[in-house]
């Protein structure tokens, strides 16, 4: 289910992030824009081992359709952001010539890049605001936010994400791209998808290899994709009264 409501008038970047950026409502509407969200949630509540197991084999022969995958990226942006800046960039590795580029630097993970039906790079944008504008803009036309409200915010935000120094707003885009990312693993949970998530990779190298600015864009994390064909290994969590203090 795509939210046609959220992203009625959703625009691409450009070519290489052929992706809808949705203006979320409210960072308190984390789940409310994709039913499957919701569904995700149910699943994580029911099978969390599964869901969290290692796998890294998938059917070498299921492919996923744009259409598809546009629509799950789509449903895991409704994530929360700082300010609603949706740093969060995707590059869909799917075809052979991608995945070829994107061996060498994965060296501890290439049986997930040979089998899966895509490797989603997820990245992280430094000049994020550079989109602020269009996306309090879309605010407004969808109604929901006056124009008032949104001169005010754009006239303190973006000043304001300008003066972060380089640290500051790579661990803005870390962050705000790890919600969308795991978001992302529940919203492919419940479309029939198994994912793995990926830090192991070449992280110097991997905004190049992509023809990407590597000062601009920051590599965050790498998810596998597809259709499992073998249980992954299970493994197992502290419980939760040794990792919680009340105070």
């Amino acid at each position: 289910m795509s939210s046609s409501k959220s992203c009625s008038s959703s625009k691409s970047l450009s070519p290489i992030f052929n992706i809808c950026w949705l203006s979320s409502r409210e960072s308190s509407c984390f789940f409310a824009q994709s039913a499957k969200s919701f569904l995700a949630l149910s699943v994580i509540s029911t099978n969390t081992s599964r869901l969290f197991s290692l796998l890294r084999l998938y059917d070498e022969n299921y492919k996923i359709s744009h259409e598809e995958m546009l629509e799950m990226i789509q449903e895991a942006t409704a994530a929360p952001s700082s300010v609603n800046m949706q740093p969060w960039r995707f590059i869909i590795a799917e075809t052979e010539e991608s995945k070829a580029k994107l061996k060498p630097l994965i060296r501890f993970n290439t049986r997930q890049n040979d089998t899966s039906s895509a490797m989603i790079l997820i990245f992280g944008d430094m000049l994020n605001y550079e989109l602020g504008e269009e996306i309090y803009d879309q605010a407004v036309a969808e109604g929901k936010m006056p124009q008032e409200a949104r001169d005010q915010q754009i006239g303190a935000i973006i000043p304001y994400y300008k003066s972060f120094s380089k640290q500051e707003m790579n661990d803005v885009v870390k962050i705000d791209s790890s919600l969308a990312a795991m978001q992302l693993m529940l919203v492919a949970r419940a479309h029939g998808y198994e994912t793995n998530p990926i830090g192991g990779f070449e992280k110097d190298q991997l905004a190049e290899a992509f023809d990407l600015d590597k000062e601009r864009f920051v590599p965050v994390m790498i998810l596998s994709i597809g259709k499992a064909v073998e249980e992954g290994y299970e493994s197992v969590r502290m419980n939760a009264d040794k990792i919680t203090t009340f105070k």
